[in-house]
């Protein structure tokens, strides 16, 4: 933290007093407390629940606006969807909170088991009985009357196994087998498999970026990354030129839409984004969620966004996302654990590779790969495993030093002491 011995402006140790104004001091001095407040034990905490907070609030309601047509002809009722993806935020947010309160002994006694369930439900989607495909992609089960998708817990899982990994291996992360044998090729392996063979790219490109960012945070040689890249890309090349549908997608992208019938969600994603302009239609009064543009309250949410909010609507979920990657960086930087740093790397990237696949998707500097928004998407096994994993990260940052004091304090001591700290720093002034 910094003090005021140390800040520009402030009084030094030999007496000497700083530049002062008639506004009552330095204005680097009235700077300091906010600087102070930053520096907090609760703050890494606090940001993390409020950019999830706000984001899922933002995503409950975009998805009621932009699903209600479409429900409605579905179902009679324009809160059908809405209702649903409620009920799975709420469920998600009781995950969260569980996921708040555990240790991080017992996380990493998870990683394991987890790791176990999830191949076993990726696993289930090949069974007759219970795989359902959905858009092309064989990657849901059907149980108990619920459709789930296993892929977003198995991210879960591969992040606290690979964490838990990569912390045994620490001492032997220049070894190219040490870190491949155990987390690349029977782990992330076999689960990245089984996404692929489901026919889910996009979901398999996101599983590679978290093994590519725990790695990153862990601090492998820069020459596993270039095996790592070179093999990820000739994975997603056979991926696309065995798939027709993906080839028109990427061929769509490059030489631009000659043919409507292959790129017509792209074409009406960027209509919504160019009738919303900069300051949008406004909150429900979108034209293309009027059965034009296919998934508007799922993978092109972002274009509702766009058309309805205008531009101050997309850069405050942008800026939100960067908020949680602030956030997730202070988590990494301030841990002295280095599986609470790896895992917490895991979980960041995750995010915001899903949501950067998403957005490019959308304004058309990628092509469409087919891959929710986070916490804004509707979708309940997505929602439900992201907020199990920043919920996760949140039981990290309730261990920062200070932070679980600080949050079991009552409100009254809080102030009390936030008064004693401005009458000490007036009179140093």
């Amino acid at each position: 933290m910094i003090t005021t011995s140390q800040w520009p402006g402030s009084s030094a140790p030999s007496g000497r007093a700083g530049p002062t104004s008639a506004g009552g001091g330095s204005p680097w001095r009235r700077a300091l407390p906010r600087l102070e407040r930053l520096e907090s034990p609760v703050t890494t905490y606090y940001l993390l629940l409020s950019a999830t907070a706000m984001l899922v609030i933002i995503g409950l309601v975009m998805v009621l606006s932009a699903s209600s047509v479409t429900s409605y002809q579905a179902t009679n009722s324009s809160f059908t969807v809405f209702f649903n993806q409620l009920r799975y935020a709420v469920v998600g947010v009781i995950g969260a909170f569980v996921a708040s309160r555990l240790s991080v002994t017992t996380w990493k006694r998870l990683s394991v088991p987890l790791l176990v369930v999830a191949i076993s439900l990726q696993a289930l989607v090949f069974v007759p009985s219970l795989g359902v495909r959905v858009n092309g992609n064989r990657n849901w089960i059907h149980i108990a009357g619920q459709q789930v998708q296993p892929s977003e817990f198995a991210k879960v899982a591969l992040v606290l196994f690979g964490a838990a990994v990569l912390t045994k291996k620490r001492r032997n992360l220049g070894k190219f087998m040490h870190v491949a044998i155990p987390l690349v090729f029977p782990a992330g392996g076999l689960l990245l498999l089984l996404v692929l063979g489901g026919g889910d790219l996009g979901t398999g490109l996101v599983l590679l970026a978290i093994l590519a960012g725990m790695l990153f945070v862990a601090g492998v040689p820069a020459r596993m990354f270039f095996v790592a890249g070179a093999g990820s890309a000739v994975l997603a090349a056979t991926m696309a030129l065995t798939s027709a549908n993906r080839m028109g997608r990427i061929h769509s992208w490059l030489a631009g839409c000659t043919d409507p019938t292959k790129c017509f969600q792209t074409i009406h994603g960027q209509y919504a984004l160019a009738d919303g302009g900069w300051w949008g239609v406004g909150l429900g009064a979108s034209r293309e969620k009027w059965s034009w543009l296919p998934e508007a309250h799922n993978d092109f949410i972002f274009a509702i966004i766009g058309e309805e909010l205008g531009l101050p609507g997309t850069l405050v979920i942008i800026a939100l996302f960067g908020l949680l990657a602030f956030a997730c960086y202070r988590l990494v930087l301030r841990s002295d654990d280095f599986f609470v740093r790896v895992a917490t790397g895991g979980v960041m990237v995750w995010v915001l590779a899903q949501a950067a696949i998403n957005i490019g998707s959308v304004i058309g500097l990628l092509p469409v790969i087919g891959v929710p928004l986070p916490l804004v998407s509707s979708g309940g096994s997505a929602l439900m495993a992201t907020l199990f994993a920043l919920g996760m990260l949140l039981s990290f940052a309730r261990n920062e030093p200070g932070c679980r004091e600080a949050l079991a304090a009552r409100p009254g001591v809080v102030r009390r002491s936030l008064a004693v700290m401005a009458t000490r720093r007036g009179r140093r002034s």
